[in-house]
This record gives structure tokens, C-alpha cells and sequence, in this order.
């Protein structure tokens, strides 16, 4: 959960954000702060202090729905002690659930969908005038695109789709050194995110929705088809992130390897990294969520050459029986899997790579947990999410018949989750000694002396472990956003702990004002 770090006392209509899930949704929150700032709106921090507390939930799994559930009553409460007026549901629970769930949750004054973030400003302020809107209708959003993807791209603009910075720069006004308006920039499109931390990463969206028919999953169905964003316009968000101290991004979607494809392109992302990779200020360009049939020698050879592109593969295998990932809607099997990560490791031998597994699908045998267990003791893996089947609506396996009991669910679960939690900790002890780059992220004071915790380059955001730095060079102050070469001298658990070898003193931190935090692109929105 993440919120923004910005003065509470600030005066004006306020709102809060607050936001569940994965880092695709944190950078719709950032959009639709975005929005809101340009729409004249304060955000705070704090959501007693916020006359609208906006909560952005998850819909993923079902403990991610329950934590949504639990922010939403929280956030209620407030309104019976803080400054709170409403509370406001949106994200991905409101944009599958709907009606169903505001007649389920009477506490959340209003439950909107993806359809209505580009009007949120006027939503919130008829919220607060206590004109309540209707409650999102759900539908299925694959509908609302062609099947082909080539035919995709014409439709789009008419579909929202969060954080692919729906804008027409005629909608922008700017005031330029001589006092007077202009529309847009010479530098290319707007863009309107406001950062909701001082973290020197970032998350950048590059694609939505999913084509693939997992029979355990519901995201494309309230996601919606697959469409990328077009690269120039996520090269301007990049430009636009490092003006504001990014030194890391992140590159976010629901299927990295299918970028491209309704652009008539597969190879775009490939020509897309070194881009990235070159824009001033930007040291790390991290890729994320690669399908393993999807996956082409010439990305990897792409994301292996490229100075700047992260060592880190997040490769979705959820399983490694063959049979198993049939019944799934899946391709591949325990012996296609090894031989792409030789491929991996080849091009990277210290490549990091990260993936997620299900336990406990319909029908799993024994003999498909062996094959698994198998897999992940010869795979080397460095973080691995265990997850436990529980049906999804309206997903194909929710109708199967030969579902498990849950108590073999759950010690499937705990099985592989130890297996997993030994593995890693050894694939992570296995580094000591390696030379490593570690992006400066937080630094604390702890009885008087200093901590400083980074993530290296194999290292995701927020889920795959951090690198505490240690033997901090005489006479030299660390800063978040600096870069620093280290060596690991220990671990715990999945985590490293590494001796300080030379610092970037170059490196700029985080920004450091509030007002490069809450800055909305070039300009603001047109009201009249």
C-alpha cells in the first residue's frame, strides 16, 4: 500500500489516495493524481486530513480483495472522526464488482470504474455535493476492442485504458516566460502524473490487458484486450520521470513479451530498450512480466547487451508440469523451461530471475508437485511467489470438477513455500562475493548510526528482496538515488548485505521538494 507524501495542512479540497495491488496500479494512482491536481485539487497524505479518501483497490486473488475490503472500511471510518467526507472505491475490485460490490459495501460512498478516471476531478466534486453517481456497471472489456490486434489501435482512444495518459495536448494550456498560454510542448505530448513518493524508481506503463486465456485468471476480463502503448509516448513519460530524480524504471504490463504485436511490430521493445536506456538521468530500465512462450532469443540478447537494461528476468512459469499447464491454458513443461533459463544464463550468467507458481490447481497430482518441486531445485531461481488455487469468477477453472480439498491446498502451499524459502535464501548465499550496483533507496538513522538499504540490479522493486550497504567510505554522506558498487558479503534470507566499494557521487538524489512531487506534466487542464 502506498499514499502520498505531501504536507496534510494544505487548504483547498483535498483527497487522499491510496493504493493496493501491483505496480500497475501504482502508476494509475499517479495518473488519476494527476488529474486531480490539474483538476485543482490538494492531495495530503494522511486520509482524515483528506475530504475524499480515494482507494485504489486490487481484484487479483482473493486475500488482495479482502485487503481492498479492509482499506475501504478503514478509510470509512473516517468519517466519523477525521476531517472525511466520502470514500471512494476504483481499481480493479470496483472495476470487476461494481454494483455488486457497492450494494455489499453500503460504507463507500461511490464505486467507479476505468471509465470514469479521465472525469474524476467533476465525479468528486458531485460526490462532495452530494450528488452520488451510479455505481459501475461491470463488462466484460475484451468486448470493447476487435479481436485482431492490428485492428486495435484505431479504437483504443475511445476505450479507457489507466495509465496509458489518454491526452490530447489541445486539452493542456501552459504558461509560458512571457506570461502568455500555449498549448502543449515543442518536446512532445503532455503528461499528467503527479509522483505519490520521493522513491528514485518508478513505474511505467507499456501495455494493458492480456490476449491469453489462463484458464485460473480473470484480469483480461476486466483489464480488457490487449493494447501497447505507442513508444514515443512512453519514451516522453520516461524523460518526463527522470526530470523528477527517477533513476530507475520500471516497465509494467500484464504481458511484457506482447508488446509490439497490435502495433504490427514484436520487435518494438527490442528497439524501444537501448532508447530508454539512453535518456539523461535514467541509469536502470527494468523489464517485467515475460510469458516463457513468448520470450524471443532476441530480447533476451536485447536486454543482455544493452548498457542500462537491468540483469532481471520476471518470468511467468506457474507451474512445471506439462500436463498440468495444458489443463491451465499454458504451454510449456519442466525441460522447455530449464533449457530457456540456460538460454538466460548464457547471454547473463548472474542474471536474477523471479517468477510465481500455483499450487493445488484442479487435478494436480502428486506426481505434477514432484515435477515441480524438481523444477524449482534445479531452476536456481532467486524469488519465487507461491500462491495457493482459489477460483476466480468467471474463469474457466472456477467450473472444473475435480477441485482439491482445501486442507491439501494448503499443504501443498506450505510445502513448496519452505522448499522455495530454503532455495532462495541458498541462490542468494550463493552471491557472496559477487561485485554488485545498488540503487540508494532508504536511509535510516538507528541510534545514531546510519543505514542504508538499496537494491541491486537483480533485485525487483518492493517483492524480491533489498541489499543492506555496509562500510560507508569515511567522509562521504549516502543520498537516496545514488548508485554505489559493492560487494556481498552476506545474506538473510533472500536479502544481501554488501560492503561499499566505490560511490557515484555524480548521482542525484530523489527529488527532494514536495512541488517536483506534485508537478502535472506541462501544463494544466482546460476548464473552461
Amino acid at each position: 500500500m502506498s499514499s502520498p507524501v505531501i504536507d496534510p495542512a494544505a487548504p483547498g479540497r483535498t483527497v487522499a489516495l491510496v493504493t493496493l495491488g501491483c505496480s500497475r496500479n501504482e502508476v494509475d494512482s499517479e495518473e488519476l493524481a494527476g488529474r486531480l491536481t490539474a483538476g485543482g485539487w490538494t492531495l495530503v497524505e494522511d486520509a482524515a486530513e483528506a475530504d475524499v479518501a480515494v482507494v485504489n483497490t486490487c481484484g487479483f486473488v482473493e486475500q488482495a480483495k479482502k485487503d481492498s475490503i479492509d482499506a475501504l472500511l478503514e478509510a470509512s471510518d473516517l468519517k466519523e472522526t477525521g476531517r472525511t467526507q466520502a470514500v471512494v472505491a476504483v481499481g480493479c475490485l470496483a472495476e470487476r464488482y461494481g454494483e455488486q460490490l457497492a450494494e455489499q459495501l453500503p460504507e463507500a460512498d461511490a464505486v467507479l470504474g476505468f471509465d470514469s478516471y479521465q472525469d474524476m476531478s467533476s465525479q468528486l466534486q458531485a460526490i462532495l455535493d452530494g450528488h452520488k453517481p451510479a455505481s459501475h456497471t461491470p463488462r466484460d472489456r475484451r468486448t470493447l476492442l476487435p479481436i485482431s490486434p492490428a485492428a486495435r489501435q484505431d479504437g483504443a482512444g475511445a476505450v479507457a485504458l489507466p495509465g496509458h495518459q489518454q491526452i490530447q495536448p489541445a486539452d493542456f494550456v501552459t504558461t509560458n516566460s512571457q506570461g502568455t498560454d500555449e498549448v502543449g510542448t515543442a518536446s512532445g505530448p503532455p503528461v499528467i502524473r503527479a509522483r505519490l513518493d520521493g522513491r528514485p524508481w518508478a513505474p511505467l506503463k507499456i501495455a494493458s490487458g492480456c490476449d491469453r486465456r489462463c484458464a485460473f485468471c480473470a484480469i483480461p476480463m476486466f483489464r480488457g484486450s490487449f493494447v501497447s502503448r505507442r513508444p514515443h509516448e512512453i519514451l516522453q513519460e520516461a524523460r518526463w520521470l527522470a526530470e523528477r530524480g527517477v533513476r530507475e524504471v520500471f516497465l509494467v504490463s500484464e504481458n511484457t513479451t506482447s508488446y509490439g504485436k497490435d502495433l504490427g511490430d514484436l520487435r518494438l521493445l527490442e528497439q524501444m530498450l537501448p532508447e530508454l536506456a539512453a535518456i539523461e538521468g535514467i541509469d536502470r530500465v527494468r523489464v517485467s512480466y515475460l510469458q516463457p512462450a513468448e520470450i524471443r532469443p532476441e530480447l533476451l540478447d536485447v536486454m543482455a547487451q544493452t548498457t542500462g537494461v537491468t540483469p532481471y528476468f520476471d518470468i511467468s512459469f506457474q507451474h512445471a508440469s506439462g500436463p498440468l499447464l495444458r489443463r491451465m491454458r499454458r504451454f510449456g513443461d519442466r525441460q522447455s523451461f530449464l533449457s530457456l533459463l540456460r538460454m538466460v544464463r548464457e547471454r547473463v550468467p548472474q542474471a536474477g530471475i523471479r517468477s510465481n507458481v500455483i499450487v493445488g490447481f484442479p487435478g494436480e497430482t502428486e506426481e505434477d508437485v514432484a515435477e515441480l518441486t524438481a523444477f524449482l531445485e534445479e531452476a536456481e531461481l532467486d524469488v519465487v511467489g507461491v500462491f495457493g488455487y482459489s477460483d476466480e469468477d468467471g474463469t474457466e477453472a472456477e467450473t472444473y470438477a475435480d477441485k482439491l480439498p482445501q486442507e491439501v491446498i494448503d499443504a501443498r502451499l506450505a510445502l513448496v513455500t519452505e522448499l522455495v524459502e530454503h532455495l532462495t535464501a541458498q541462490r542468494a548465499a550463493d552471491r557472496v562475493g559477487e561485485t554488485i550496483s545498488v540503487l540508494v533507496e532508504e536511509i535510516e538513522d538507528e541510534d545514531g548510526e546510519l543505514v542504508v538499504v538499496g537494491r541491486a540490479e537483480q533485485q525487483g522493486p518492493d517483492v524480491d528482496g533489498s541489499t543492506v550497504l555496509t562500510d560507508w567510505p569515511t567522509g562521504r554522506v549516502p543520498r537516496v538515488g545514488q548508485i554505489v558498487a559493492a560487494q556481498v558479503v552476506d545474506t538473510e534470507g533472500v536479502d544481501l548485505i554488501a560492503r561499499v566499494l566505490e560511490t557515484h557521487d555524480a548521482a542525484v538524489s530523489a527529488p527532494a521538494a514536495e512541488q517536483d512531487r506534485l508537478e502535472v506534466g506541462v501544463g494544466q487542464v482546460r476548464t473552461s
